[in-house]
């Protein structure tokens, strides 16, 4: 098998190098998993709970060479101390609400009867995770499956494949078996023939629309259920009422941080035409004052784009958008370490239109495309017209306008006056090209659990 490589978007070197299992040695890794799953399921539920939470905390004890590895990875600065507030907040919320989201649901208990609805796990969970935040999207679907019953297995996205290594050791060191989690490096074929071939009792994946449609090819016929988290083009709008300050702060590192790849990151935005030009000053200056360099210096505030072709897609948004009458309002000169590669410096675009790529295609970089709008209907006819539907910012001071506006938009979650967010008591999930399915929240558990109901008779 050919090794896979891990390129650096720091300096361009090979960082890791890992060659991926045969076909044969990955049929026995699910053979292993499902011989241990049954004993795991076994298990008391609070066992269970208690061995995940060691896990992270194990995790948290890697705290100092996770940050390092995550910045030689995919390029986020050191200065934001890896993932492990969101790690640690979903983790304990999902811990919270297991034994309720699990227990049984009596129907009728008497002399006569015992009718309840009880949920059980799946069996082998595989997570297809991204780099992008690798540790949290892996911890929405890793907990919950693991607390359930079911055993895992997790194939990291290359660019990020130490993740899943740092992972299987902290959750193994706090004493979860080694069958019950693996962490595999695999190729695309042989991920796919595994799915094909009814491997696993759930696939989680998150990546790509591409990425998402050949998971679905693969689980074709097998009826293998699926969640997918795939593409985004999340919108922000700020009505006429909006605290245009705070706007300006959020919705701009919405757009910006993790140098614009988020899932749920903010990639267009509409504005009240009383605010747009105070809105798109702000924005600006916003941008601006991001420093662009090595992620390891601590005055970095935004770092490399995690592969230097994904860098490449944004700036041929951009050169489209500006070719077609678009307006860039940040001089690249500003930002001398953009290097024509993996270090691209932000953009602010206006004189849009929803005919550029940038405006209706995901660019998982940073730059940020605003348009000035007359009112409601057309800031909602703008922001359902995208072939994704992930999150939307509604920036109001009116709980009840937000929340009306939000049920006409086509998407998975409504923020008011935030954006960028997971909130682990609600599900994460999305509709159109985004995908199917839902994490965290009690649905989480639903989404690697499966009903089944018991109807007892006394004679």
């Amino acid at each position: 098998m050919k090794p896979i490589q891990l390129i650096s978007p720091v300096d361009g070197s090979v960082y890791a190098e890992r060659t991926p299992l045969t076909r044969a040695e990955a049929d026995a890794v699910v053979g292993r998993a499902r011989a241990a799953q049954k004993a795991w399921a076994g298990r008391p539920l609070a066992d269970r709970i208690s061995l995940v939470k060691a896990g992270v905390a194990r995790l948290n004890e890697m705290k100092d060479p996770v940050v390092e590895e995550i910045a030689w990875q995919m390029g986020r600065p050191t200065r934001f101390g890896g993932e492990f507030g969101g790690v640690n907040a979903r983790t304990e919320y999902m811990s919270e609400i297991a034994a309720k989201t699990l227990a049984p649901l009596m129907i009728e208990e008497t002399n006569s009867f015992r009718r309840y609805l009880a949920r059980e796990p799946l069996g082998v969970v595989f997570i297809v995770a991204p780099w992008n935040y690798p540790y949290l999207t892996t911890i929405n679907t890793l907990v919950p499956a693991l607390i359930a019953g079911n055993a895992v297995v997790l194939k990291h996205a290359s660019q990020t494949m130490l993740v899943g290594e740092r992972l299987a050791e902290a959750f193994h060191a706090a004493g979860i078996p080694e069958d019950v989690f693996q962490n595999v490096v695999l190729d695309h074929a042989t991920t796919e023939a595994l799915i094909a071939a009814r491997s696993f009792g759930f696939v989680n994946f998150t990546g790509s629309v591409g990425g998402g449609q050949a998971i679905e090819r693969a689980a074709a016929g097998t009826f293998t259920p699926l969640g997918l988290e795939l593409g985004g083009k999340d919108p922000g709008y700020v009505r006429a009422d909006a605290n245009v300050d705070a706007a300006i702060d959020t919705l701009m590192d919405g757009a910006m941080y993790n140098a614009g790849q988020c899932c749920c990151g903010i990639e267009r935005i509409y504005v009240h035409e009383r605010h747009y030009d105070r809105f798109v000053e702000g924005a600006v200056a916003w941008a601006s004052g991001l420093k662009l360099g090595n992620p390891f210096d601590a005055a970095t505030t935004l770092g490399p784009m995690a592969n230097k072709r994904f860098a490449a897609t944004v700036r041929n948004q951009i050169a489209e958008a500006v070719a077609a009458g678009a307006k860039p309002l940040i001089d690249p000169k500003l930002f001398p370490a953009d290097d024509g590669g993996a270090y691209l410096a932000p953009q602010v675009l206006v004189n849009v239109d929803h005919s550029m790529k940038v405006m209706m295609e995901e660019s998982f970089g940073p730059v940020v495309g605003i348009m000035k709008v007359k009112d409601d209907e057309e800031a909602i006819r703008l922001m359902n017209d995208s072939p994704y539907g992930l999150t939307a910012s509604i920036w109001t001071n009116d709980y009840d306008v937000a929340a009306g506006i939000g049920a006409r938009i086509e998407t998975g979650t409504i923020f008011m006056n935030r954006a960028d967010y997971l909130d682990p008591a609600l599900c994460w999930t999305g509709c159109k090209d985004t995908g199917r399915g839902g994490s965290l929240s009690y649905l989480g558990f639903h989404s690697v659990t499966r009903p089944k109901s018991y109807h007892l008779k006394q004679v």
